[in-house]
C-alpha cells in the first residue's frame, strides 16, 4: 500500500533496530500515552527487541478504559428508559459497570445501537422521531470535533430528539496527575499521534519545561515507532529533552485550529472522573449551556452515583503505569476477552487486551 508499506519494510527496519541499540546510552523509562500505540508496539514485536535499559510503560491512553464505572452505570440506566435508544461505538458495548454492561442491558430489551460515527446516531434520530437518541460521547481530543460537528448539525436542522452524554476527556490532565507520582519515575513520553493531530505537538512543551521529559510525537507503523524510540534515547543520552514531531504527515506544531475552535464552540472544560485516577480538574468537556437541549445529562437529569470498581480488578493501577496486566490476579483467569471483569480487557486499545493477544512471550 503506497505511503504505508515503506514504513513496514524489513530492509528499512533492520538498521533502525541497530540504531536504537547504539543510541541508548542511558536508561530510558518511557510511557506511551495512546491505546493505538499500545497495540501497535505489541503487534509489531517491538517490546521483544527493546535493548536492555529501555522500558515502555502503558498509560491512560484508552478512552473506553478510563471511563468510570459510575458513568457506565449511568449509560446503562439511560438505555433502559422507555423510548430512549443509546448509540455507541462498539468498544463500549461490553464494558462492565457495577451490575452488568450495555450488552447485558441490550439482551434484556434495552435499545443499544452500535454506530460508526456520531453522524450515524444523528441519522437514527431522523429516522426515529418518536425515540430520543442519545449518543454516548466517550473519547479524547481525536473524536470530540466530530461530535461537536454533529451537535452543530442537529442544531442547524432543529432535530430535537438527538442529544449527547459527554464524558469526553483531554489528555494533558491525566499526564499532569501522573507526573506527581514519584514512584512512576518516567523520563520520556511517546506522545499520541491521533490526539496530537488535533492539539498539536506544541501541547507537550510544558512537560519538557516543568518536568524535563523527553517528548516525541510518533505515528503507528514500525518505522515510526522505532524512530520515535531512537529520538527519545538520544534526547536522554544528550541530556537535552525537547518536543520532536516525527509524524509531520499528520501532526503540526500548532494542531488543527479549525477543529479546536469548533470544540470550543460546543464544549467547556469541567472536572471529570477517570477510572483509576479519580476526579481530575478541568480534564473533561461538558456541553455549553447554549446547546443544553443536546445535553443528555441535563435533559434527563441524570445523577452520577459513585460506584466501586470490580473486586480484584487492577485496571486502575494498570492505567497509571503502576502495574502490568500479568500482575493482576484476574488476568487471563477470571478476566478474559470473552468474560471481561475490567475495561482494559474489553477495548481493542486496552493494555490487558494487548497483553492477552500479543504479550504471552514477554
Amino acid at each position: 500500500m503506497k505511503y504505508i508499506d515503506e514504513y513496514r519494510d524489513r530492509a528499512l527496519l533492520k538498521p533502525l533496530v541497530a540504531e536504537l541499540e547504539k543510541s541508548l546510552t542511558k536508561p530510558v523509562r518511557l510511557m506511551e500515552v495512546c491505546g493505538t500505540h499500545t497495540m501497535a508496539i505489541f503487534r509489531s514485536g517491538i517490546r521483544s527487541i527493546l535493548p536492555e535499559g529501555m522500558e515502555i510503560v502503558s498509560g491512560p491512553g484508552c478512552p473506553v478504559c478510563v471511563t468510570s464505572a459510575s458513568h457506565m452505570d449511568a449509560f446503562i440506566k439511560m438505555a433502559e428508559i422507555a423510548n430512549v435508544r443509546v448509540a455507541i461505538f462498539g468498544d463500549l458495548f461490553r464494558v462492565p459497570g457495577s451490575h452488568g454492561s450495555l450488552a447485558n442491558a441490550s439482551s434484556q430489551g434495552a435499545h443499544v445501537d452500535v454506530v460508526y460515527s456520531p453522524m450515524d446516531a444523528l441519522e437514527l434520530a431522523r429516522k426515529n422521531p418518536n425515540d430520543l437518541i442519545i449518543f454516548l460521547g466517550v473519547g479524547f481530543e481525536t473524536t470530540t470535533p466530530g461530535i461537536a460537528a454533529t451537535i452543530l448539525a442537529a442544531s442547524h436542522e432543529q432535530i430535537e430528539n438527538f442529544c449527547v452524554f459527554s464524558t469526553h476527556k483531554v489528555i494533558p490532565g491525566p499526564m499532569e496527575a501522573l507526573m506527581q507520582d514519584p514512584d512512576l519515575n518516567l523520563n520520556a513520553l511517546l506522545c499520541p499521534g491521533h490526539v496530537s493531530a488535533i492539539i498539536g505537538a506544541g501541547a507537550y512543551q510544558p512537560f519538557v519545561d516543568k518536568y524535563g521529559l523527553a517528548c516525541v510525537v510518533a505515528g503507528f507503523e514500525p518505522a515510526d515507532l522505532l524512530n520515535g524510540l531512537i529520538l527519545l534515547a538520544r534526547q536522554i543520552g544528550d541530556g537535552q529533552p525537547k518536543v520532536e514531531n516525527i509524524y509531520p504527515r499528520v501532526v503540526t506544531w500548532e494542531g488543527n485550529k479549525r477543529a479546536m475552535a469548533m470544540v470550543d464552540e460546543i464544549f467547556q472544560p469541567v472536572d471529570m472522573e477517570w477510572r483509576g485516577l479519580g476526579v481530575l480538574p478541568q480534564s473533561g468537556l461538558a456541553i455549553r449551556d447554549k446547546y443544553q437541549n443536546f445535553d443528555a445529562e441535563k435533559r434527563l437529569n441524570i445523577e452520577i452515583i459513585p460506584a466501586e470498581e470490580p473486586k480484584g480488578c487492577l485496571c486502575g493501577e494498570i492505567l497509571k503505569g503502576q502495574m502490568i496486566p500479568p500482575q493482576c490476579p484476574l488476568f487471563d483467569r477470571r478476566c478474559t476477552p470473552s468474560n471481561p471483569v475490567g475495561p482494559c480487557m474489553v477495548s481493542s486499545e486496552g493494555t490487558c487486551a494487548a497483553y492477552h493477544k500479543y504479550g504471552r512471550d514477554l
